[in-house]
C-alpha cells in the first residue's frame, strides 16, 4: 500500500525487516565485495548509470540497536566526527521533515548536496524489536539548487537492525548514491572499492558504526 507523495509505504519498511532476517542476493548478479569484522558488503552494477548498489549485512558486538540507530539519526552529533559535512540540517518543508546535508569535496570537485525524506520506524517482528531507517532523495522548492553545488537527485538507503540476541547488533544496509557532475563512472567505482579494502582492515567495531552511518563513504 502506498502513502502520500513524499511518504514511505508500510511495504517498504516491512521489506527491510525481511532483508534483515533472510538476504535477498538470488536472481541477481550480487558480488560479495568485502567481509571485514563480521560484516559483509555486497554490490551490484546499476547498468544505466554505470555505478553500483550496495548491501551490508553483519554484526556490530559493540553497539546496541536502539543506541547504533540514535547515531544514525543524531545529525548534531554527525557534525562532530564527519569531517566531510559542510552543512547538514532539518526543516518542514509541506509537512514533511526533510534533510539537507552538503559534503565536502577535494579540489577541484564541486561539493555536493542532498535534499532527502527520512523516516524511522521501530517495528515488532514475533515478539522482535527492530529498528528500520528509510531515506531517498526529494526535490523541495524550499530548498533549490545552489551555485558551485551539485545537486545529487539519484540517493536511497534503506538500514534494519535488531538484537544480536547479546550486546550488539544485527544489521541490514541497502545503499545506493550517483553524485552526478563529471565524475566518470569507473572512477567513483574504483573509490568505492579501495574504500571497501581500508574497512577489510579496520578491527575497530566504532569505525564501522560510522561507515554504516555515512551514505557518503562508498564513494
Amino acid at each position: 500500500m502506498e502513502l502520500a507523495a513524499g511518504s514511505f509505504s508500510e511495504e517498504q519498511f516491512w521489506e527491510a525487516c525481511a532483508e534483515l532476517q533472510q538476504p535477498a542476493l538470488a536472481g541477481a548478479d550480487w558480488q560479495l565485495l568485502v567481509e571485514t569484522s563480521g560484516i559483509s558488503i555486497y554490490r551490484l552494477l546499476d547498468k544505466k548509470t554505470g555505478l553500483y548498489e550496495y548491501k551490508v549485512f553483519g554484526v556490530l558486538e559493540d553497539c546496541s540497536p536502539t543506541l547504533l540507530a540514535d547515531i544514525y539519526m543524531d545529525s548534531d552529533y554527525r557534525k562532530q566526527w564527519d569531517q566531510y559535512v559542510k552543512e547538514l540540517y532539518e526543516q518542514e518543508c509541506n509537512g514533511e521533515t526533510v534533510v539537507y546535508w552538503e559534503v565536502k569535496y577535494p579540489f577541484p570537485m564541486s561539493n555536493r548536496d542532498y535534499v532527502y525524506l527520512r523516516q524511522r520506524r521501530d517495528l515488532d517482528m514475533e515478539g522482535r524489536k527492530i529498528h528500520v531507517i528509510l531515506a531517498r532523495s526529494t526535490s523541495m522548492p524550499q530548498l533549490g539548487e545552489r551555485s558551485g553545488v551539485i545537486r545529487v537527485k539519484q540517493y536511497k538507503q534503506s538500514l534494519a537492525i535488531e538484537s544480536d540476541g547479546k550486546k550488539g547488533s544485527k544489521v541490514f544496509m541497502y545503499y545506493f548514491d550517483n553524485p552526478g557532475g563529471q565524475i566518470p563512472s569507473w572512477l567513483i567505482n574504483w573509490a568505492a572499492k579501495n574504500q571497501s579494502r581500508t574497512k577489510r582492515e579496520a578491527q575497530n567495531q566504532r569505525d564501522l558504526i560510522k561507515f554504516l552511518a555515512n551514505p557518503n563513504i562508498l564513494q
